[in-house]
């Protein structure tokens, strides 16, 4: 995973069940462009937004999305993934993944790379605006980011469910920026 230029950094771009996930294309896209090896893993409901197939395309990289099935070289693909990432992007982070991120939930190959990493791990929010300023939702990002996680603030606007306000996931080249600035 690692690329022998010291420049190059091994980004992880988690992807959740959210409509938004058609954006993380776009992000993998940008980052991929700015030299770093990309790796992508997929919730169980992203697969239902956006295909593994598109992600492999634009990271050039094999996607994650079982837990149970073992990575190049036999080594377990959730312990490697964590270990290798220099940062980890959540995009979109749904109020469910954020909430498992809080309370240390790893049901799933996303959840259990959060747990297992190291790294530094970014979250791009993407729900609806009375989920995100749900006191349960805020009190989660609290959380996470008295942990040292960071957050990239939804935008406000047209949201998918036809709801105006907070909520939407935050322009690509604004997420892209924010990730190079963290690493």
């Amino acid at each position: 995973m690692s690329n022998s230029n010291s420049k190059t950094k091994t980004i992880v771009v988690a992807v959740t069940g959210g409509i938004a996930a058609y954006k993380a294309c776009e992000v993998v896209r940008l980052i991929r462009k700015k030299g770093h090896d990309v790796h992508v893993m997929m919730t169980e409901h992203a697969e239902q937004f956006v295909t593994s197939l598109t992600f492999q395309t634009l990271s050039g990289n094999p996607v994650a999305t079982n837990m149970f099935e073992l990575m190049q070289e036999s080594q377990i693909g959730h312990i490697k993934l964590a270990d290798e990432a220099a940062l980890i992007l959540v995009c979109p982070a749904t109020a469910n993944i954020i909430a498992k991120a809080a309370t240390g939930i790893c049901d799933d190959f996303v959840t259990t790379v959060l747990l297992a990493t190291k790294a530094s791990i970014v979250y791009a929010p993407s729900m609806n605006v009375n989920m995100w300023d749900n006191p349960i939702t805020q009190k989660n990002v609290s959380v996470l980011a008295n942990r040292g996680h960071h957050f990239i603030d939804p935008g406000e606007g047209e949201l998918a469910c036809g709801y105006t306000g907070k909520g939407r996931l935050a322009e690509p080249e604004e997420i892209v920026s924010k990730v190079l600035e963290i690493l």
